[in-house]
């Protein structure tokens, strides 16, 4: 725990004095900004960070009814509308847990040029969405863990186009959790074989690690951060 701390806060020396990163945190279904609370403060209690953390339709305090949410495009609209409405030269680091991983990767889909990194959390990394039966059974698993019911439908119904290489400008990087029973580390590893990331961390953590490990996970996240210029495919 130690050496963590002090890693930690080299990190953080290294942040004090660049330009502000701004993470932009997407929780997965059933869930809301409101999971993120403790890495929001750790992260802003480090040098030079900025961070928002979003309700995506039917979820935390946005007030539809989970059951009208049936695209996945309305599901995600606040996280584009947010991307949207962000100055043409400003980036930001994008941050998905579990099934916000599709929420995020529809986000490089459609504005490459303002996410300098993506980051998934214990989540779902799919280039393309759902597009067999394999990749849509583990999420039947977590449909049963929901903290609120979540737009299962509009999840599921999540496509995005083949054949486009903007996606493949931003650099990618996936947390793994190996004590996740929601999304498996085998699954885990099976999309990161399927789609290579720049960098792989792991962490000894559940698939929750913004409640179980959110120190280890703030560390990784600003480790991120500052390599982002060595991170390569």
């Amino acid at each position: 725990m130690g050496e963590e701390v002090e890693e930690k806060q080299i990190l953080e020396e290294k942040m004090i004095g660049k330009d502000e990163t701004h993470f932009v945190l997407v929780h997965g279904i059933g869930g809301g900004a409101w999971c993120w609370y403790k890495l929001r403060c750790l992260l802003e209690n480090s040098g030079g960070c900025k961070v928002t953390c979003l309700d995506l339709k039917a979820s935390g305090v946005d007030p539809a009814d989970a059951n009208s949410v049936l695209s996945f495009d309305d599901y995600n609209k606040p996280l584009i509308d947010f991307l949207a409405s962000l100055p043409h030269n400003q980036q930001v680091i994008l941050v998905g847990h579990s099934a916000g991983g599709l929420s995020v990767t529809d986000a490089c889909h459609k504005f490459p040029q303002k996410i300098s990194l993506a980051v998934y959390v214990s989540a779902t990394m799919l280039k393309t969405g759902f597009n067999s039966e394999q990749d849509i059974k583990d999420d039947s698993t977590l449909a049963t863990m929901l903290l609120r019911p979540g737009p299962i439908k509009a999840l599921l119904n999540a496509r995005f186009q083949e054949g486009e290489d903007d996606v493949e400008r931003v650099p990618r990087v996936y947390i793994r959790a190996t004590h996740d029973n929601v999304v498996k580390p085998a699954q885990q590893d099976a999309m990161i074989k399927r789609w290579p990331p720049a960098a792989v961390y792991t962490l000894e953590c559940d698939h929750s690690p913004f409640f179980s490990a959110p120190f280890m996970l703030s560390g990784l996240l600003l480790k991120a951060a500052t390599s982002l210029g060595t991170l390569k495919y």
